[in-house]
């Protein structure tokens, strides 16, 4: 029975992006990007769900790569999923504060939003009460083995939130000094792939 490594893209990304990382395992396993189509946690985490426990009798082993957003999704999900090593890039690890933020930008109170449901932003996207309710509702609980690649000019989630976060699953946190939430650039996909060989 082979092993298998899921892919799981962050916002504007995509399931082929999981070909970057055939380099790094052999003919035993199987690279597959998971195309998952959910915007919001509620909806994520029946998808996740079920698509890990259709795979689940498959394979012998899971690891489990997980992006921005789709890492989310994925800790919100997974924790009870039979995932050897889950290898997180720029996860987002308190949505709650993100969207706190999000509405003292927008000057937004929570009252406003409890009594219009949802509100239109500057920066394109809309806040709704019951995404942020639900965020608090559904806390992550995450004990699977864990390797975290940050960098520490993220401009989604602090270095304090990552470290904590890191201290308070027993993760393995490692940042990249200089670099952004998006790993893209020559320098940072070589330092993504560095990490990468060092940790899997």
């Amino acid at each position: 029975m082979k092993n298998v490594v899921i892919y799981v893209h962050g916002k504007g990304g995509n399931a082929e992006e999981a070909n970057h990382y055939k380099q790094f395992f052999d003919d035993n396993f199987e690279i597959i990007g998971f195309d998952y189509k959910s915007l919001n946690p509620w909806d994520a985490k029946i998808e996740f769900i079920n698509y890990f426990n259709s795979i689940i009798s498959k394979y012998n082993k899971i690891y489990l790569i997980a992006n921005s957003i789709g890492a989310y999704f994925s800790l919100i999900s997974l924790s009870d999923m039979p995932i050897e090593k889950a290898m997180l890039i720029s996860p987002v690890v308190d949505m709650e504060r993100i969207i706190l933020n999000r509405m003292k930008c927008e000057n937004i109170t929570e009252d406003e939003l409890i009594l219009k449901k949802e509100i239109e932003t500057s920066f394109g996207e809309s806040l709704s009460w019951q995404y942020l309710s639900y965020v608090r509702k559904n806390t992550i609980h995450w004990d699977i083995p864990t390797n975290i690649l940050f960098a520490d000019n993220d401009n989604i989630i602090s270095v304090d939130t990552m470290t904590n976060f890191a201290n308070k699953i027993n993760a393995n946190l490692t940042t990249m000094r200089d670099g952004g939430h998006w790993f893209h650039t020559e320098e940072q996909m070589a330092f993504l792939d560095n990490w990468f060989k060092e940790n899997i």
